[in-house]
């Protein structure tokens, strides 16, 4: 049986300002096995970064606030290890590729000497110089780059290369959970391919759990197990990977982002955007957020927050699905 990794209970993050609060992500709840990798899927500004940067407790010092619920690593309780204990589990058994590698590499230090200090830093086995010269070798061959390479710097590499060198950092340590944020957004589709099918085959060879950003839901079909739908900060709904790619049943904001897709069979039709914005969420909407822009709103939806569904695995919060066969409400978190 897998044995689960983390578990993210009720988590609410703000980012609070002199003049307005940010409602980031509202209580939102989700497991992980070993080995598992789960897709997080939304539009710009649902919250997917900032859940990213709350497991690795990175978010902004003073503005940034994790103002409810708990994560648990292997049992541990990580919003409250102290920092000198964080710092060691980051990095180490949680690490995470950022979204642009233009801006998450040192201009000035070669990718060699990069790679190097992620292990240098968590060195409990005690490693000799030679030995982490030779893990970086084995790390640079892993993910494509010659090793002849590693005494060069940043701008010597293309945008695929330098995103390559990010995964190599990320994945020195051989964590326990990889969260890639974006991870092909600055590149080209070719390349973006490239560095998906690597993730894959890294992930699958050293058996790391990962956590998927993405709004490609190609990209996730590719990649994931399941799959987590979030907007404006809530998981609207979640299921394995069949439930939301085979499943007739969806949140309407899924439908939507599925009526988004180009598709060659059907090149002949027009795409179906979803219409409308995001709503700002210093003032959310009452109700379903999802309201202003659905198509099936009724009045409860304006003023009643939709309570969550469940069918075997998969998970809708939408008032259409109190009257639908098979679906239960759940009791409340």
């Amino acid at each position: 049986m897998p044995s689960t990794l983390l578990t993210v209970k009720n988590i609410s993050v703000e980012y609070r300002g002199d003049l307005e609060t940010v409602k980031a992500v509202n209580r939102i709840s989700f497991s992980l096995n070993r080995g598992e990798t789960l897709g997080l899927v939304g539009e710009t500004g649902a919250g997917k970064t900032t859940t990213a940067l709350t497991l690795m407790r990175l978010l902004p010092e003073y503005t940034g606030c994790v103002s409810n619920g708990e994560i648990l690593f292997e049992g541990k309780k990580l919003l409250e290890l102290p920092e000198a204990e964080m710092r060691l589990i980051r990095g180490s058994r949680i690490a995470m590729i950022f979204q642009d590698p233009m801006t998450s590499l040192n201009p000035v230090v070669s990718v060699g000497e990069q790679i190097a200090e992620a292990l240098s830093l968590h060195n409990e086995e005690g490693r000799s110089k030679e030995e982490i010269d030779k893990r970086v070798d084995e790390v640079l061959q892993m993910v494509g780059i010659p090793m002849e390479r590693k005494y060069d710097f940043p701008h010597q590499f293309s945008g695929g290369m330098k995103q390559r060198v990010i995964i190599a950092i990320a994945l020195v340590c051989e964590p326990d959970l990889l969260i890639a944020d974006e991870p092909t957004t600055a590149l080209d589709v070719t390349i973006q391919a490239q560095v998906i099918n690597m993730i894959r085959e890294l992930r699958d060879r050293l058996g790391t759990a990962m956590i998927m950003i993405t709004h490609d839901l190609g990209i996730v079909a590719m990649t994931c197990d399941n799959v987590a739908v979030m907007y404006a900060g809530e998981l609207i709904e979640v299921g394995t990977a069949y439930d939301i790619y085979k499943s007739a049943d969806h949140h309407p904001y899924t439908t939507g982002l599925f009526g988004s897709i180009p598709n060659l069979k059907t090149a002949t039709k027009r795409l179906t955007p979803i219409p409308g914005l995001m709503p700002d969420m210093t003032n959310p909407p009452p109700g379903c957020s999802f309201s202003p822009r659905c198509p099936h709103k009724t009045d409860m939806c304006t003023t009643t927050h939709p309570p969550v569904y469940r069918n075997g695995t998969h998970i809708i919060s939408c008032h259409l699905f109190a009257s639908r066969d098979n679906w239960q409400a759940e009791a409340d978190q």
